[in-house]
């Protein structure tokens, strides 16, 4: 029995209890805490079991005095989010570079941050799931807005790579997911991961159009200080408008427990959800080897556009913000139609294939404009691949340690990020951009042959 035909049981026995609705989110919580079946049905609901509860979960999670959907304010948040950090990414190139960093330092500094992101990310995933993604997300913001800050007032290279350690809980794309997982059903979460790339995919347009202009006019150190704005904003509206915990007002798992009460410095247990999840391993270690070609090649896409094809700060703001249009349009919407139509399994051959062909013709790249169709592919492949296997992931797991979960996921890619901007580095310096190509040739060969659970 699903919930809506109990709710409409309860009515017909008690018609006066049917005309008052809970005015506040605590008294529609109670009401369906005391309901004797609705722990029997919570289970199968996260299972998938149900097309129509997921709206109704996802409307719980609007408070009174306010009614606003907790899903619109993540949307919002993530958007400057990534307006913010396109922003600085777009210039940072050219403020390493006015600091007197050359190309194989700019790579250090690339590997310091994903090694801090790589130490950061299961800890903030612990974090999220033991005191609740409000104040997982004020930690992640906070954090965005004291690193754009510091960048802002650098002035030596020692100030630069100081900016990078607020970086370990640098991690708001992840305190969304988290809440974007707590609210939808496993049948439908690769779509509704897919569909967070509309607003982070906006913000990847404007935060260059924005970085470029801002610097072009100003000065590099005043982009970073306009993302630091904006980050700051982001926390005024999460303290305004996110309840204290998205896992409280809807989903449980099959123990009735909506928070994880393990420390969030317990190693074993962290461990543990990794070590006994069927198949969370395998996805793991596959999200890490399809996205190492991605991320040597992205890593030094400012700088290769800067030094191998002369471009200027606001032209290559130009081409990430087309990269993010397609990002954008890819995740958002050919996600959902790819999944309604096809297995998961089959989706990810097929983004296999087209990452396959994308660094094939990157290794004949040789003007701007065969760098931009190259990039469409490898956006488009990348785009499809990250969210099939991210959604397969939280699948692993209950809903009490999606966090944890998401946190060992993005701590993988943390780790091949950590490697690839110095050796992505080594190989624009020594080997020239068709290095990148045949790198990403090679892995995805052995990818597409591979065998898969």
């Amino acid at each position: 029995m699903k919930l809506r035909s109990h709710k409409m049981l309860s009515n017909q026995l008690n018609p006066s209890d049917s005309q008052a609705r809970p005015n506040t989110e605590e008294e529609a919580t109670t009401k369906t805490d005391t309901d004797d079946d609705n722990q029997a049905t919570l289970p199968r609901l996260m299972d998938g079991d149900s097309s129509t509860d997921g709206p109704r979960l996802r409307k719980t999670r609007q408070w009174a005095y306010l009614d606003m959907d907790v899903i619109k304010v993540v949307h919002v948040n993530l958007f400057l989010y990534s307006t913010c950090f396109s922003i600085q990414t777009g210039v940072l190139p050219y403020l390493t570079r006015s600091l007197n960093l050359d190309t194989v330092q700019f790579g250090y500094l690339q590997t310091t941050f994903y090694l801090v992101q790589l130490i950061g990310g299961p800890l903030y995933g612990r974090f999220a799931d033991v005191h609740g993604s409000r104040i997982a997300m004020l930690l992640a913001f906070s954090s965005a807005a004291l690193m754009y800050g510091i960048l802002g007032a650098a002035t030596s290279a020692f100030g630069v790579f100081l900016s990078r350690l607020p970086s370990l809980f640098l991690h708001a794309f992840h305190a969304s997911q988290i809440v974007i997982v707590d609210v939808t059903e496993p049948s439908k979460r690769a779509a509704a991961l897919g569909r967070m790339s509309l607003s982070y995919g906006l913000g990847r347009v404007i935060g260059p159009l924005i970085g470029g202009q801002v610097a072009s006019r100003f000065s590099e150190q005043s982009s970073s200080f306009v993302a630091c704005g904006g980050s700051l904003l982001s926390v005024l509206i999460i303290l305004k408008f996110i309840p204290k915990n998205t896992k409280t007002s809807g989903a449980k798992d099959a123990s009735g427990e909506t928070k994880s009460s393990e420390g969030i410095f317990n190693i074993s247990k962290i461990t543990s959800i990794l070590t006994k999840s069927p198949g969370a391993i395998f996805f793991i270690f596959f999200m890490m080897i399809a996205g190492a070609p991605s991320y040597l090649f992205e890593g030094m896409l400012s700088v290769i556009t800067m030094e191998t094809f002369k471009l200027t700060p606001d032209q290559t703001g130009f081409i990430l913000s087309f990269s993010g249009v397609i990002s954008m349009l890819v995740q958002g919407f050919g996600i959902g139609i790819l999944t309604k139509r096809y297995s998961e399994a089959v989706i990810l051959n097929g983004s296999i294939i087209t990452l396959l062909i994308s660094y094939s013709f990157l290794c004949f790249v040789s003007t701007t404009t065969h760098l931009i169709v190259v990039l469409v592919l490898i956006t488009c492949g990348n785009g499809v691949i990250g969210t099939v296997l991210t959604s397969s992931l939280t699948k692993t797991v209950s809903v009490t340690d999606t966090g944890t979960m998401l946190g060992l996921g993005h701590a993988s890619q943390s780790l091949v990020s950590t490697m690839s901007p110095t050796a992505g580095a080594y190989l624009l310096e020594r080997f020239g951009l068709t290095s990148f190509g045949i790198v990403g040739v090679v892995v995805y060969l052995m990818l597409l042959f591979a065998p898969k659970k």
